[in-house]
């Protein structure tokens, strides 16, 4: 089984995208801690911060791709999973913040003292003990995504109608979280976190060791994703996603099928939602917005469907490219910019980058290691 399972990991792709991570890590660690800030090659506090963000996001990326390029379930709301991960981390951050707050409070956040909560609400409670937030970190997303899914795939919900539902879940979970009464701090959501584990959050050191569990856990998964769609289990989910209804009619039950893959990617994205939040220094309900669950699509369209690799791709070029128009005079134009890149990988790049590439990169060795006989019979070359 291990033997197999490495094998699956033997692919250009996988190589690739697991030797980047692992020359990044170095890279970026070595350079930000041990580089002095006046030569060329040190790498800036800030660009670590936003290196792992984007690799937050490339997380995200592989958890839809695994739902819809090999399930064929559009999601349009694994925002959702995202924001809840991200909640329940910053939860636990809140909760270390004790008297160093505003008002000094030990228990009680400054939103709720500034709201003026008497007490703790009961859904808070063991949130100041690392272990159970995250359990909660995956734990949350997955239940709401096991809810909603055993609904929806046994009621044979598909196509567009279950891509509009999942985009109704994530903006009920906007307007809920946009209410102060719920207990999260209502549109201003929770920032001002101070440490994590013990250690200041704003420190070198700390950033460093933020992006190199990104980094790991981006690596664990693709890897779990890649040994998931390999197995004989993937090959079933490819078989939903080609044709679900010959599926059913072999015997599989394929609500189930569905299911077990949508709650993995939720508790996915829920995580890569945990990771996020002490990178970025702050969780809203905005991060609930269907454009952002819209958005993820996009990635996974650019990069490549079905390919994961690409979706880690995609999150990380369209997000570079978000940065950099939605700054100075060019960030009128980023919705445009966005709009155009998904018009024309649809139009001239229906594969993605990664998929076009893979495709005349197979095209090109197929070429090259065959050749004609005399008589015109293709043979391999020797």
């Amino acid at each position: 089984m291990i033997t197999r399972h490495l094998a699956s990991l033997s692919d250009t792709g996988s190589r690739i995208l697991l030797g980047v991570l692992l020359g990044a890590a170095i890279y970026v660690s070595v350079c930000n801690l041990l580089v002095p800030e006046t030569s060329a090659f040190h790498v800036p506090t800030h660009i670590v911060a936003l290196l792992g963000k984007y690799l937050c996001y490339a997380i995200l990326a592989v958890a839809l791709d695994l739902v819809w390029g090999y399930c064929g379930i559009l999601s349009l709301g694994h925002a959702a999973f995202f924001g809840l991960g991200g909640y329940a981390m910053g939860m636990y951050l809140m909760r270390q913040i004790g008297t160093r707050g505003v008002y000094a409070d030990p228990i009680r956040p400054d939103f709720m003292v500034f709201l003026n909560w008497k007490e703790l609400p009961w859904f808070w409670y063991g949130f100041d003990f690392f272990p159970f937030a995250l359990l909660m970190v995956v734990l949350v997303p997955g239940l709401l995504a096991f809810g909603f899914g055993w609904l929806a795939f046994r009621s044979r919900v598909t196509g567009v109608y279950l891509s509009i539902i999942t985009q109704a879940m994530t903006y009920a979970l906007l307007l809920a979280f946009f209410r102060n009464e719920m207990g999260f701090g209502g549109n201003n959501g929770l920032t001002d976190f101070k440490d994590i584990l013990g250690f200041d959050i704003q420190a070198n050191g700390t950033r460093v060791a933020l992006f190199l569990i990104t980094v790991a856990t981006l690596a664990i998964t693709y890897v779990a994703a890649r040994i998931l769609v390999t197995s004989t289990y993937g090959k079933v989910l490819v078989a939903i996603r080609d044709a679900e209804s010959r599926t059913r009619f072999l015997g599989y039950r394929v609500e189930n099928y569905k299911l077990l893959a949508f709650v993995v990617s939720a508790c996915m994205a829920g995580v890569a939602g945990a990771l996020y939040v002490p990178q970025v220094g702050i969780i809203n309900p905005s991060e609930f917005q269907p454009a952002n669950s819209i958005e993820a699509v996009i990635w996974v369209a650019v990069g490549g469907r079905g390919t994961l690799t690409g979706a880690a791709l995609g999150a990380v070029v369209i997000n570079f490219l978000k940065t950099t128009f939605t700054s100075g005079f060019l960030a009128p134009y980023w919705l445009f910019v966005l709009g155009g890149t998904f018009i024309l990988s649809t139009l001239y790049l229906p594969k993605g980058i990664v998929g076009t590439v893979g495709g005349v990169i197979g095209k090109l060795r197929s070429r090259t290691t065959t050749v004609a006989d005399p008589d015109g019979i293709p043979q391999a070359a020797q």
